[in-house]
């Protein structure tokens, strides 16, 4: 039986009992006051127009969903549609295209190309602990794709979209940015806020990172240009992790999303990050990355604006 065939991915009443189960593990909270005791739940009434999942506050008498402070909130998509597309992106190595879900769902493109902006944003992490804790090998490395706006192409990367990413070895984790420069003072406080002073670093032979290199406990390189992909004197010097997350990151931008502005790559940077962090050799299969995924939804409203709408009809 399919994975999809779960009642939460069909039914509404299921699909609340799920969300609900997740980002009330406790039990309900109210919206309004964080009352978690005296709650009611009122029976679904499509013909009086009772929503599902609707419950009353005993405190302060005020009626609430799971829905509410959520990237859920006034969205007029039944609640297992959502779950859907959340288990196809999350499930879907190299993403599924607004397009894509548009088909699959049977919503409008546009529906589509907002409710996956959203759920990058429940992806999103506000993790802050610095990598490389307790002396752990932490890779950096940035790659380049699309063109900046408004600059005509260029030789080498100049007229390219950069992108700095960090991968730590010890947790299998990484956590990638837009950057405007490759200047060592655009890099520098990037590197001092991500990356614990105990850590190893581990780079190409790219010059910005000599001198920040000193900063940390040790700094390995190798020469890509040269051919040199494992230090011969060291073998734990190599920077092939990156390399790799890279390419998952560029197959998908290249052939499933084709082009992102610059102003929502940060999203999409997001979702591929959490793929990776949340993949099978960490631990999580295609439903527990599903459900971490769930777990995000709270306190990241993405609101809709005509500067935010997409590019392609």
């Amino acid at each position: 039986m399919s994975i999809l065939s779960a009642p939460h991915f069909h039914d509404e009443a299921a699909a609340f009992a799920r969300v609900e189960k997740v980002i009330w593990p406790d039990g309900p909270v109210c919206h309004h006051c964080g009352c978690m005791g005296r709650i009611s739940a009122i029976a679904p009434n499509p013909e009086k127009r009772v929503r599902f999942g609707l419950k009353r506050c005993g405190d302060c008498k005020k009626q609430f969903t799971v829905r509410m402070g959520t990237i859920f909130e006034e969205s007029k998509l039944p609640l297992h549609i959502w779950l859907q597309a959340m288990h196809l992106m999350c499930s879907s190595k190299k993403g599924v295209s607004a397009h894509q879900l548009h088909r699959t769902l049977e919503i409008t493109y546009k529906s589509a190309w907002f409710l996956a902006h959203r759920i990058r944003e429940a992806m999103r992490s506000d993790e802050l602990a610095p990598f490389g804790h307790g002396g752990g090998a932490v890779e950096v490395d940035e790659t380049f794709i699309g063109r900046e706006p408004g600059m005509e192409v260029k030789r080498a990367f100049h007229h390219k979209l950069k992108v700095l990413a960090l991968v730590d070895r010890e947790t299998g984790r990484v956590r990638s940015m837009v950057v405007d420069n490759l200047r060592p003072e655009t890099i520098a406080p990037i590197l001092a806020a991500n990356i614990s002073r105990e850590a190893r670093l581990m780079t190409d032979e790219a010059h910005v990172y000599k001198k920040i290199g000193h900063d940390f406990a040790g700094h390995g390189t190798v020469n890509h240009l040269r051919g040199e992909y494992v230090s011969t004197v060291d073998p734990s010097v190599f920077t092939n992790t990156i390399e790799g997350y890279f390419s998952i990151f560029k197959r998908g931008m290249k052939g499933i999303y084709q082009h992102a502005s610059k102003k929502h790559l940060h999203r999409y940077l997001a979702e591929f990050d959490f793929r990776y962090s949340h993949r099978i050799a960490n631990g999580y299969d295609d439903t527990a990355r599903a459900v971490t995924a769930l777990q995000g939804v709270v306190g990241k409203r993405l609101t809709y604006k005509l500067s935010d709408s997409p590019s392609r009809p």
